[in-house]
């Protein structure tokens, strides 16, 4: 079993309504998903409010946690649309990080890694050393894409991350049910990064699982 922590649905870019998408992470072997659609200042009370009527799909076999992906929000404005994500129910907080793929505006990174009610940075890119060690000291996850693009800098982060200790969990960012990703999938991502079968243990069977016990 394995947890999807990062996903979208209808309420932003995503193909599926939050029930298809449970329901194919099911299949592919989630025991956990969160729906994480992406919210600026403009929207993030509609999507938080609608996407905790999601936590309604969990049963015996899986979790559902209603969360945001916080999306080329300025940097100076960034703490005050977490604040009001979590504010509005949002209980998994992720930060579109500084991807090679979109032009996301320098800092981002940075103040999500020093910013502790964050809970995944996403997609990085080149994340600098300085941003690395906020995150760790934060306890900000890292993760380690398997969507197309994102993934393009994933050695770059393994190696950063692995150098300053901070948590790594293999996301699979999925806005279309073939992203969703089976167990073997996410092992398939995590070795093609870099990472030992021991960090990808790490990273798939155990550090997602307890980075959501508080919930």
């Amino acid at each position: 079993m394995r947890a999807e922590l990062h996903t979208h649905s209808t309420f932003s870019d995503g193909e599926l309504i939050p029930a298809e998408l449970v329901r194919t992470a099911k299949t592919l072997g989630a025991s956990v998903i969160a729906i994480t659609d992406h919210v600026d200042m403009t929207n993030v009370e509609h999507v938080v409010k609608n996407v905790i009527r999601a936590v309604e799909l969990t049963d015996d076999s899986i979790k559902v946690i209603p969360g945001v992906e916080i999306t080329h929000v300025p940097p100076s404005k960034m703490d005050k649309v977490i604040a009001d994500a979590k504010r509005f129910g949002a209980e998994w907080i992720v930060v579109h990080g500084e991807t090679v793929v979109e032009p996301v505006e320098c800092g981002t990174n940075m103040q999500a890694a020093k910013n502790p009610d964050v809970d995944v940075l996403a997609h990085p890119g080149f994340i600098t050393e300085d941003e690395m060690q906020f995150a760790k000291d934060n306890d900000v996850l890292i993760e380690i894409t398997g969507r197309k693009g994102h993934n393009i800098t994933n050695g770059h982060v393994v190696n950063l991350a692995r150098r300053f200790g901070a948590r790594m969990v293999i996301n699979s960012d999925a806005h279309a049910p073939e992203d969703l990703m089976s167990e073997k999938d996410a092992y398939t991502v995590a070795l093609g990064a870099g990472l030992s079968k021991d960090e990808a243990d790490l990273a798939i069977q155990k550090t997602p699982f307890d980075a959501i016990k508080h919930l």
